[in-house]
């Protein structure tokens, strides 16, 4: 039988090594040996090989050096801070200033721990001062941003990175629940919202869909891995159709091409239909006036901008 708490016991991460950290929290390796050897500010424990490895203390405590650093603190000064007084200083310039760094840190340590009273906590508490769509935009969106390349590089494993997304995820189906409350814009244009084949990551998209609620537009939201023939069926039913797709890890990049120019010629030959494609796999991708029809957006807020 599946065992809830061994699976959450056994995967928080205790132990992280030098590279860890720098991943983590942004702080060079290089950095944190100085400030090691010259602040005594972290005391690593060493293996027998003489390798440093660190506690989850130590991971926190150098989160809060980082927040307090990038907050006008000197490294000298932190140093000369007892140990309970430094978590106390991040919280108060937490409550008084910009609060969006001190936010990534704690989800970070909500993901790092599987802590949904942490993760709950610190959106709870960002829901004071912002709007669901600003948390979005200046805390979600940068931090998946950063865990991605954590996961890339073994920094956290995939139930890391699924934890955090489930629990964004519901946010945003929350307050897309909330929309059906609002009166809905007259049907003339439909967003067909999709991901392509073998795409799974559709945090982007679900946002994408609330704020084009948000504005009272029909969305249809069709969500991971829809084939592109799949798509013509839609056609027969709305006469003005935006299709809106994100590409994560796929299509491969150099697939792209050939995928756009496929899409163009199955899906985009009524008048009245377009594409918008958004993600890190376009980002060298260039049309040059090939398809008008095709319009690749760097994020999206540009996009909601541009309606």
């Amino acid at each position: 039988m599946f065992n809830v708490k061994s699976f959450l016991v056994n995967n928080i991460k205790v132990n992280f090594s030098i590279k860890d950290l720098e991943n983590l929290t942004g702080i060079k390796a290089h950095t944190i040996r100085i400030w090691e050897k010259r602040y005594n500010l972290l005391s690593p424990n060493r293996s027998d090989t003489n390798i440093r490895n660190y506690s989850l203390l130590s991971f926190q405590k150098l989160l809060n050096i980082s927040f307090l650093n990038n907050n006008g603190f000197k490294i000298s000064k932190i140093a000369e801070l007892d140990e309970e007084q430094i978590p106390i200083k991040v919280r108060e310039i937490a409550s008084r200033r910009k609060v969006e760094d001190h936010a990534i840190n704690a989800l970070k340590m909500a993901m790092i721990n599987f802590d949904q009273v942490l993760f709950y906590s610190t959106y709870n508490n960002l829901l004071e001062n912002k709007t669901f769509s600003e948390i979005f935009y200046s805390v979600f969106l940068p931090l998946l941003n950063e865990i991605g390349l954590l996961w890339q590089t073994n920094t956290i494993t995939p139930a890391h990175e699924h934890f955090l997304t489930v629990h964004m995820k519901q946010k945003i189906l929350l307050n897309t629940e909330r929309l059906q409350l609002l009166e809905p814009k007259p049907v003339s244009k439909t967003f067909v919202l999709y991901l392509p084949d073998n795409e799974i990551h559709d945090i982007g998209l679900l946002f994408i869909n609330y704020q084009l609620r948000g504005k009272g537009y029909h969305t249809i939201f069709l969500g991971e891995s829809v084939p592109m023939e799949s798509l013509t069926d839609l056609l027969d039913f709305f006469d003005e159709i935006t299709f809106v797709s994100y590409f994560t890890v796929y299509p491969l990049v150099q697939e792209i091409p050939d995928y756009i120019k496929k899409f163009n010629e199955l899906l985009l030959k009524k008048d009245n239909t377009k594409l918008f494609l958004l993600g890190k796999q376009l980002s060298d991708i260039q049309l040059n006036n090939l398809y008008p029809k095709t319009t690749i957006f760097n994020s999206i807020e540009n996009l909601i901008k541009d309606l």
